[in-house]
């Protein structure tokens, strides 16, 4: 098996994780790499992205697992021929053998830039710090059973607010994404529960690194 560490970036973030999948399915076709299947009824292309992203989410670090029926000399030579077939704002970053076992995938740094359209609210850097500094922050979370309340401060290992400009916060933060998980956004729903006066006009939120238990770059 086979992994890539690839990027979705600008406009692509819009696309939805099931037509990400869609799209490098294609790729692979179009670069002339043939997948493995599946074996039974129906059988599927040996094709997975671990941790799939919510919608309009980008990421400088995420992994695709895949298998191929014949592996070219070269696996510079794969990352070239993907990176022709596939569309701008996802690109391959490297495709290597030998990757970590996914259920060893235990944190990610994530940065969210707050946007106010009419300037940073005064006191804002201030008071999110205050909030963030909180020894409990429960948060509304829609899982598949409704709703249900989730304390965010267990999860998140370290965090950081900055001003970045008038009219910009910058969070970035080190978070739990597996057994439990934190979507990066809860961090924003718990500024705009319990300071609603610094709910932001617009948000933007990237990955930009994972790690494994002991907090060293998973790949």
């Amino acid at each position: 098996m086979l992994r890539a560490l690839f990027e979705k970036t600008g406009t692509a973030v819009y696309i939805s994780h099931l037509d990400l999948m869609r799209l490098f399915q294609r790729a692979f076709k179009r670069a002339g790499l043939s997948l493995t299947h599946s074996h039974g009824f129906n059988p599927r292309p040996s094709v997975s992205i671990a941790m799939p992203m919510s919608l309009g989410m980008g990421s400088q670090c995420e992994l695709l697992d895949f298998d191929l029926e014949e592996r070219p000399e070269s696996l510079d030579l794969i990352c070239q021929k993907l990176n022709n077939a596939l569309i701008p704002g996802v690109r391959v970053r490297k495709v290597y053998e030998g990757g970590q076992k996914l259920k060893n995938l235990a944190y990610l740094d994530c940065c969210l830039t707050l946007e106010y359209d009419l300037g940073v609210p005064e006191n804002g850097l201030e008071e999110l710090k205050v909030l963030f500094s909180r020894e409990s922050l429960p948060v509304q979370k829609k899982g598949k059973n409704g709703m249900t309340e989730q304390d965010i401060v267990p999860l998140i290992r370290r965090l950081e607010i900055a001003a970045i400009s008038s009219g910009e916060l910058e969070i970035r933060a080190r978070i739990c994404c597996q057994n439990p998980s934190l979507n990066p956004m809860q961090l924003v729903a718990a500024v705009n529960c319990y300071l609603p006066e610094l709910a932001p006009d617009f948000v933007r939120c990237c990955r930009t690194e994972i790690y494994d238990t002991e907090e060293s770059v998973f790949r």
